[in-house]
């Protein structure tokens, strides 16, 4: 299959040399299989396998793109939306920078991500892992929702300058386990990501549902007090502010809109805590990462803060041209974001809530309508929602209604770090929706920040 895939966009290139058009071409195929419960039953069980091919074509500092949803048997087809994307750059506006058009210098493959027993576990695992998960939790007020989402992503290119391809070939997995108490309206989660079959773990799922579940059934529900806590994150919450920053923080082209709260005169500053080191790291296959990016430019580890020092902008190739930037082979669907570990000996939920304390410490697990306040400030906002305690100063638990942060990048990750657990757990930011694109942030597995404000709380679930 590789090869025919390459060979049809040899032909493709072949056909447009032959019209006099420059093209950049894209090839992504995805094989997706979804398994999703709610009210303790399978609701849905499909899958799809798709091929998507976009053209770009260039003349001087025109571009245009055409995408199609073809298959490989339709060449004809395919060589049509060439001739598309020929005829849209004639009527495009003209760019006020020049774009590059990749020229690849050597043939590159990647398939070291790919797990065949992962893209292709059947419909029997599946359902079996879900049944591991929460063996014995089910009741008839608490009911099972969740998804199974895994599959292939194929992604190949080649451009008029050069005959040389480039192809990697990833598997992924993602699972979310939710059970809700059908009168009392409260829920709690566990999540797994994985980029091989052997990372499935169904009693690791099983274990925090089990604990979570003993904690919302037999502690007291309140509304806490608005004002400043002690808050330990978990992977699920870190991971989505860290995908916030990733917008709003060290991109050149967002930075140069006036869309982040960093600047140029930061590189080289201390800006956050020196607890704080963050690395897009394509070595981490957990990330399903492209180790070469799709311009042609070898991916390597590219430190973003070293103890909470600013190291520099990340640059897609596209933002280079405009500001007149060098690109650092960040011109990829995603990152592989690294967030260092601490030392702090907490692995578990049940080691969190045995750990000593003196005075109270609220758990947020889980993120809910996250979005941006501020983007120049670095302000995000977000509700606790799945699974949240509050961990009192004498040892007990209370279960916490939901409350909403509003807060600085700047304050979460700046000296209020308290302490990063020393164990790490890839988290799937993976989107439901668009060309498949499986993404992950490897991040602590517990993040403790002191101080920080509760903004809202509500009075009941």
């Amino acid at each position: 299959m590789k090869e025919r895939i390459l060979q049809t966009l040899r032909e493709l290139r072949t056909y447009a040399l032959g019209k006099g058009v420059e093209v950049v071409l894209f090839y992504h195929e995805e094989d997706s299989y979804l398994m999703r419960f709610a009210n303790s039953a399978i609701s849905l069980n499909t899958n799809e396998h798709l091929i998507r091919l976009e053209i770009v074509a260039y003349s001087d500092r025109k571009r245009a793109s055409y995408e199609m949803i073809t298959d490989l048997s339709k060449l004809d087809e395919m060589k049509q939306g060439v001739d598309i994307a020929a005829e849209m750059v004639q009527h495009a506006q003209p760019l006020m920078y020049q774009p590059t058009i990749p020229q690849f210098t050597e043939t590159f493959s990647d398939e070291s991500g790919y797990d065949a027993t992962l893209a292709q576990i059947s419909n029997e695992e599946r359902l079996g892992y879900f049944n591991q998960a929460v063996k014995g939790l089910e009741t008839s007020d608490i009911k099972l929702s969740g998804i199974f989402s895994n599959g292939a992503n194929t992604l190949a290119q080649i451009t008029t300058r050069s005959e040389h391809t480039q192809y990697f070939k990833t598997s992924d997995a993602q699972v979310t386990v939710v059970l809700a108490h059908g009168t009392l309206k409260w829920e709690v989660i566990a999540e797994q990501s994985a980029q091989k079959k052997s990372e499935l773990d169904p009693s690791a799922l099983h274990r925090d549902l089990a604990f979570l579940l003993d904690h919302y059934q037999h502690d007291t529900p309140q509304q806490i007090p608005l004002g400043k806590y002690d808050i330990v994150f978990g992977p699920a919450a870190t991971a989505d502010v860290l995908h916030f920053m990733n917008w709003i923080g060290f991109g050149g082209g967002m930075m140069k809109r006036g869309y982040s709260f960093l600047t140029e005169e930061q590189i080289g500053k201390k800006v956050f805590s020196d607890k704080f080191d963050l690395t897009d790291d394509p070595t981490r296959l957990e990330t399903f990462p492209a180790r070469q990016d799709f311009t042609g430019i070898p991916r390597k580890p590219f430190p973003i803060f070293q103890k909470g020092v600013f190291q520099g902008f990340t640059w897609f190739q596209d933002d280079a041209d405009e500001f007149g930037a060098k690109p650092t082979g960040h011109t990829v669907m995603h990152k592989s974001l690294v967030l260092a570990c601490g030392d702090q000996e907490v692995n578990t939920l049940e080691e969190l809530v045995a750990m000593p304390r003196d005075k109270d410490i609220l758990y947020i697990p889980f993120l809910h309508y996250t979005n941006i306040v501020n983007p120049s400030k670095g302000v995000i906002t977000g509700s606790s929602r799945f699974g949240a305690l509050l961990l009192k100063k004498g040892g007990s638990v209370v279960v916490p209604y939901n409350v909403r942060l509003t807060q600085s990048l700047l304050d979460i990750f700046g000296d209020k770090i308290a302490w990063l657990s020393k164990s790490a757990t890839p988290y799937n930011i993976s989107a439901s929706y668009g060309a498949r694109n499986p993404s992950a942030i490897i991040v602590p597995t517990f993040v403790r920040v002191n101080d920080l404000e509760i903004s809202h709380s509500n009075a009941s679930y």
